[in-house]
């Protein structure tokens, strides 16, 4: 049980029913305790090279690279396919930050895109029309664990020639024509930070069957150090290589994730069931197996989002609101200039994320509906 005090909400309680907490009942204890007892807690280690191999054999990809988080893989993401100032890179505005600070990283330029109304992934329409000669690649960003049509916009990437990259933070565990994400692009990313489906603490991985765009990653994240000359560098690199100790935490992780995913749908499909007939909505998947990261919910009404959160956390249930669309911040209002969003805003204002932990019981989604159901009949006899 943890205090937190929602600023955005104004009140400090004690939270009885986090948004998320991990699924900790494996073997991570035991290889953790193997480390320490062999001393290999740093960036080298058998655990490094055994949460990669394994990674790459749960999503089908031919190489898996680990980094340090989520932000630090989409970072080198774009350094090994080259991107840098003067190209456009296609971005959807409703997404986590990351997605677009990656961008800036290397000196290129963010393109938005609206959203799809009901899948609330990128608008592949939007991203036809803003390809130009500039457009060196599509970020898809599967939001919530859900995706947009791989396929489709696979094909828009191969036709204009340009690169995809997908953005698989939110989505391990997610299929689109029951083939995992992460496998449609050039290269895709993954984040294994403490509220994702498996944790390593703070980690992530990048992920492609190109070995070209392999060797550059692993370039870039380990200093730019030459494979044939010691301590000779070859490019300005970055130190983003995981702990032996934070893979360890992720092999066992990933020994469970049929256990985690089977039971994050199994509290998807009771949310769906308690929460019918409300004035809210779910995602729509078409072709998607959603890995159901977070279960979220748009309401009918905008004035009711930020009330219904407030109610919540004053009965101890922590939510949290969608992300804010990333063209409407300082640092990047130059490059939303002369556009709308109109999808992307009213998925923002009226979205919340609720409680999507493993861990969560029946009786305690019965007790999270039930209070959101007083919620509006409250409103009702108002």
């Amino acid at each position: 049980m943890i205090t937190l005090t929602p600023n955005c909400l104004g009140v400090k309680k004690m939270i009885q029913i986090p948004v998320y907490e991990p699924l900790l009942g494996g073997n991570e204890k035991k290889y953790v305790l193997d480390c320490l007892e062999s001393n290999w807690i740093s960036s080298k280690g058998q655990y490094v090279q055994k949460f990669e191999e394994e990674f790459l054999k749960y999503i089908g990809t031919k190489y898996a690279v680990s980094t340090t988080n989520g932000t630090t893989a989409l970072h080198l993401a774009m350094l090994a396919l080259g991107i840098s100032e003067g190209d456009e890179v296609i971005v959807p505005t409703l997404t986590y930050i990351s997605s677009v600070n990656c961008i800036r990283y290397v000196g290129a330029k963010p393109v938005f895109v609206d959203s799809d109304p009901y899948n609330w992934q990128l608008d592949l329409e939007q991203v036809k029309k803003k390809i130009n000669s500039k457009t060196k690649a599509v970020i898809a960003v599967h939001l919530y664990g859900n995706a947009c049509n791989l396929e489709e916009l696979k094909s828009i990437c191969v036709e204009n020639k340009i690169f995809l990259v997908e953005d698989c933070a939110e989505a391990l565990g997610t299929y689109f024509n029951n083939v995992h994400v992460g496998t449609f692009g050039d290269i895709s990313t993954f984040s294994f930070f403490g509220n994702k489906s498996i944790t390593t603490g703070e980690g992530g991985m990048v992920c492609t069957s190109n070995k070209e765009i392999d060797e550059k990653v692993r370039l870039f994240k380990g200093q730019g150090v030459s494979q044939i000359k010691e301590y000779w560098h070859e490019v300005i690199g970055y130190n983003y290589r995981m702990t032996n100790i934070c893979a360890a935490i992720g092999l066992a992780q990933l020994e469970n994730i049929d256990t985690i995913l089977e039971k994050k749908l199994r509290i998807a499909n009771y949310y769906k069931e308690f929460l019918d007939g409300l004035p809210l909505r779910f995602v729509k998947e078409n072709g998607v197996i959603n890995s159901h990261w977070m279960v979220s919910i748009v309401l009918d009404d905008e004035a009711d989002r930020d009330t219904l959160r407030k109610f919540l956390i004053e009965l101890g249930i922590e939510t949290r609101p969608f992300f804010y669309p990333i063209h409407q911040m300082s640092m990047y209002l130059e490059y939303g200039q002369n556009e709308e969003y109109p999808i992307a805003i009213d998925l923002s204002r009226k979205g919340i994320n609720l409680p999507s932990s493993p861990v969560l019981t029946k009786e305690k989604i019965m007790l999270i509906t039930n209070k959101i159901r007083d919620f509006f009949e409250i409103k009702r006899v108002k």
